[in-house]
């Protein structure tokens, strides 16, 4: 899984599905000229609010908004928190209040000017229940806010061990009051601002969004002026627009297409472990009430294969939520790939290869690199042992509908993004059953869990998210697959920084030197 770059010369000449629509919009559909990018991506934006609705939570979108509005926390590259629109923050030392210190010199996109007032009416505003910020019962935690010059303080009124980790995460994303006021919900979605790198120049739903940069931006100004990002859904679409050379840069294609495109002239490419976890949530309805129903799903599963042949070795094999370098992750809890295991399980609850278990399983096609053919592999995994499972393709949007009201088929195949890599975001909200994120309910696993939402003792909490996904792992509640590794392809024009978060910034892409 290391990183490669080979340079290459570009193949056919093929217009891809958003080629076509931004020639029918009459958008710029230039490549990198050395002042203008274009990205062809695998998801489009459904909202410009990044704060609140299932689009907030999409781990996926998190690149382009991050290109337009900032959050109260910056993350590096490597996952490292520094200062992003707050400066300074942290408890009290009894934990009974927060304090944040506000940067100066900020404007928003319309030229006015960033106020400690934005970012309380954001943090308010996102704990507020009628809002629908998917977070609120993380942000409802700290209220009772006080300014002063640039410093706010607030109380704790539940203690969230997190809080400051989620400022870097989602619905992190301070927008502007005045403004936001001025033109309400219906208002902003048509002219959104932030007081990110770049401004929102043109937008058509479904096809493309073009980013200006914005020339007072705080930080470090952006190297393209212009950013095309196409919304390309259809994998080998994207594949076509890289090669092609219609687009600079494109990510999460399938790995033999990223093997392919790195060894010719032209092209160079990254791919790095990141922070999505490839799961099938299980819905405690019908079969899966069956615990044996699940443990023989999860032991039925070959995942090294999988990974080997469909994903040519670019994958790690996970038994929990917890990835190599979350603070949780413990290395001896492993479900191992065992289809006697899982005959005699299923025996025991009077199923069979002649008798089957019957359900259904959903999944996405195209979103990240072999969802469908992986979940393909695996209906015939199960099929081998005594499990019939019937394949529904869904787009990511039906996905969060389906499970913010409990109403994915008992096998729903997910990616889990938890850049952060703390346990509560990981394990703790996608477990734990009065989160919208999550749809096992039994109350043996809620009442392990809620505990830790509120543990301030880091070690003991940390322990007690082990201990958790060991009890997880026993029960089969859950059947995590895999931690991705991203492929990006690009142009050798261009220069990427990979984000272990998963994130392919476009201010964090410039010209080759």
């Amino acid at each position: 899984m290391t990183a490669n770059g080979h340079l290459t010369r570009r193949g056919f000449m093929g217009a891809s599905v958003a080629l076509t629509a931004l020639l029918a919009s009459g958008a710029s559909v230039l490549a990198q000229d050395g002042t203008n990018l274009t990205i062809a991506y695998n998801i489009p934006v459904q909202s410009w609010d990044p704060t609140t609705g299932p689009a907030a939570v999409n781990p996926v979108l998190q690149s382009i908004y991050l290109a337009v509005f900032d959050r109260y926390i910056a993350q590096a590259p490597d996952l490292s928190f520094g200062p992003g629109l707050l400066t300074d923050w942290g408890f009290s030392a009894d934990q009974s209040k927060i304090t944040m210190t506000v940067r100066d010199g900020v404007k928003w996109h319309n030229g006015a000017a960033l106020t400690p007032e934005d970012i309380v009416w954001s943090l308010e505003r996102a704990a507020n229940p009628e809002t629908g910020n998917p977070m609120q019962f993380v942000w409802s935690k700290i209220g009772n806010f006080t300014v002063e010059s640039n410093v706010i303080t607030a109380d704790v009124l539940d203690f969230e061990p997190a809080l400051f980790k989620w400022m870097a995460f989602l619905t992190a994303f301070v927008l502007p009051k005045a403004y936001y006021e001025e033109l309400g919900a219906e208002g902003f979605e048509k002219a959104p601002i932030g007081t990110g790198p770049y401004m929102v120049d043109a937008f058509e739903q479904g096809a493309y969004v073009r980013l200006k940069a914005f020339p007072d931006y705080w930080g470090d100004a952006p190297a393209f002026e212009t950013v095309t990002i196409k919304f390309v859904t259809d994998a080998a679409s994207r594949v076509a627009e890289v090669e092609s050379g219609n687009s600079d840069v494109t990510v999460n294609i399938p790995y033999e297409e990223y093997d392919r495109l790195i060894a010719k002239d032209g092209l160079s490419g990254v791919a790095v472990p990141i922070t999505d976890i490839g799961m099938i949530f299980l819905n405690d309805t019908g079969p899966m009430l069956d615990k044996n129903v699940r443990l023989a799903a999860h032991h039925a599963i070959d995942k090294q294969l999988i990974i080997d042949r469909l994903l040519r070795g670019y994958g790690v094999p996970l038994s929990t939520l917890e990835a190599p370098g979350y603070a949780a992750y413990d290395e001896s809890i492993v479900v191992t790939y065992d289809p006697e295991r899982s005959k005699e399980l299923l025996a025991a609850s009077g199923y069979s290869t002649d008798n089957p278990v019957k359900f259904t399983i959903q999944t996405t096609r195209g979103l990240k690199p072999k969802d469908y053919e992986m979940v393909q592999a695996i209906v015939g995994m199960w099929r081998k042992v005594g499990i019939e499972a019937e394949i529904e393709v869904y787009e990511i949007a039906k996905h969060y509908e389906l499970r913010a009201t409990d109403q994915l088929a008992p096998a729903a195949f997910y990616n889990w993004g938890n850049s952060i890599g703390d346990p509560s975001t990981a394990t703790g909200f996608s477990m734990f059953g009065p989160s919208p994120h999550a749809v096992w309910d039994t109350e043996d696993l809620v009442n392990r869990i809620a505990p830790l939402f509120v543990e301030r003792d880091e070690a003991a909490r940390i322990q007690g998210y082990k201990d958790v996904s060991r009890y997880i792992a026993e029960e089969g509640y859950v059947i995590p697959l895999l931690q991705y590794v991203m492929p990006v392809v690009f142009s050798n024009t261009v220069s990427v920084t990979p984000y272990t978060s998963g994130d392919l910034l476009p201010q964090a892409i410039t010209p080759a030197t």
